[in-house]
């Protein structure tokens, strides 16, 4: 799958195992949301943006995932690099992502982003009920046979 990519960093990588950062953005509708308050059994934490065309061909992939396993435990928290706010609205309600959706609008240079190190999008974290990081960039089958087992303990 292609990936869009910013230049290296040198934050340090967070690994399987590591408490996933909390962090605070605003949602579409300017709430506060945070990664603890949107914690499910499973939590996918998702970092696309509305410019990346593998991440919109990854969504549709998200939306199958979420409305299999919502009612089982899995929550998503999409986090967007967009710098623009209608072109991030529009991308949700045309890709019907109907998870919690953050954004500081601020491209490459989002806190969340640079706080998980994020080189390319799309990226994917999930984290179990207590935050601890269990996987990271899994797409398509791959995730959903890995959130099954997972919500099957």
């Amino acid at each position: 799958m292609g990936r869009a990519k910013k230049k290296q960093s040198k934050e340090i990588d967070l690994s399987v195992g590591d408490s996933a950062p909390d962090f605070s953005a605003k949602n579409v509708d300017g709430k506060l949301v945070s990664l603890k308050e949107s914690l499910g059994k499973i939590t996918i934490i998702d970092f696309w943006a509305s410019w990346c065309s593998p991440c919109r061909k990854e969504n549709p992939n998200m939306v199958s995932l979420y409305k299999e396993f919502h009612t089982k435990g899995l929550n998503i928290i999409g986090v967007s690099l967009d710098k623009e706010a209608t072109a991030w609205k529009v991308a949700i309600t045309k890709d019907q992502l109907t998870w919690t959706q953050v954004s500081n609008l601020k491209w490459w240079q989002d806190p969340i982003a640079l706080r998980y190190n994020i080189e390319s999008i799309p990226a994917t974290y999930l984290v179990d009920a207590k935050g601890t990081i269990i996987a990271k960039n899994l797409y398509g089958a791959e995730l959903k046979v890995k959130v099954a087992e997972l919500l099957a303990k």
